[in-house]
């Protein structure tokens, strides 16, 4: 009759918290499975302990001056270290707004070697890349329960001739993989689409059930005029 009795699963039944579980049976299920197909290669790098315990994450992609950095600070109701606001392309690094108890700004190169960090696979894109990256820390009750991702604006015209020094584009890939909200933001006074922010679009292409668009600046044009900018806005997307 013992053949009939049920093994006992010598793994702990309860977990100290959802990610802890997470974890365990990540490692223990599905990560070899992972590896045996190469799925890693194909689809999706291995997921690392950062990523389970890292908060929700918001990636804000937009031209440059369409209102990205001025949204965050909105949103935590104050400035945040390195923040950089102005009617010309000013932000020229992906920033990590991030939750502390006290305020820094940590550079790139830092976080790429920080285990705490969900940030170390970025160092593929090379010391250009890691050079425009940041991560500023603050106390603020909304950091609490999201990071923001502030990104450079996307040049247009002839500042698209402009060279980054690294794989822009990719790097917009990377987060938008693992973001759980993107949000595009377009300002109703300018919504020609340059060929980088195309780019960049496409780039996201696959993550569509994330992405989220805000017009900015429609408080500044009448009903008739948001319409044809509306119909606009469609058209080129």
């Amino acid at each position: 009759m013992s053949f009939f009795k049920r093994k006992k699963d010598s793994e702990p039944q309860f977990y100290a918290t959802v990610a802890d579980g997470l974890k365990k049976i990540y490692k223990g299920k599905l990560l070899p499975l992972e590896e045996t197909y190469d799925f890693h290669e194909f689809v999706s790098p291995q997921l690392n302990e950062p990523d389970f315990d890292a908060k929700p994450m918001v990636l804000l992609v937009g031209q440059y001056s369409t209102g990205k950095t001025t949204f965050i600070r909105y949103l935590l109701e104050r400035d945040y270290p390195g923040i950089r606001i102005g009617p010309e392309p000013t932000t020229d690094s992906f920033t990590a707004v991030m939750y502390g108890e006290h305020e820094q700004v940590i550079p790139g190169n830092a976080l790429a070697v920080d285990k705490s960090k969900q940030f170390r696979p970025l160092s593929k894109f090379g010391g250009s890349f890691l050079n425009r990256f940041q991560c500023s820390i603050l106390k603020s009750t909304v950091l609490k329960c999201v990071t923001m991702i502030d990104t450079p604006g996307i040049l247009s015209g002839e500042k698209q001739r402009v060279d980054r020094g690294y794989d822009f584009v990719g790097v917009l890939r990377w987060f938008a993989e693992r973001v759980d909200r993107i949000i595009l933001l377009f300002d109703a006074n300018k919504l020609d689409i340059s060929d980088e922010f195309r780019r960049s679009i496409e780039a996201i292409h696959g993550y569509e059930d994330k992405v989220r668009i805000v017009l900015n600046k429609a408080d500044q044009v009448d009903h008739q005029e948001l319409m044809r900018v509306y119909g606009a806005l469609m058209w080129s997307i």
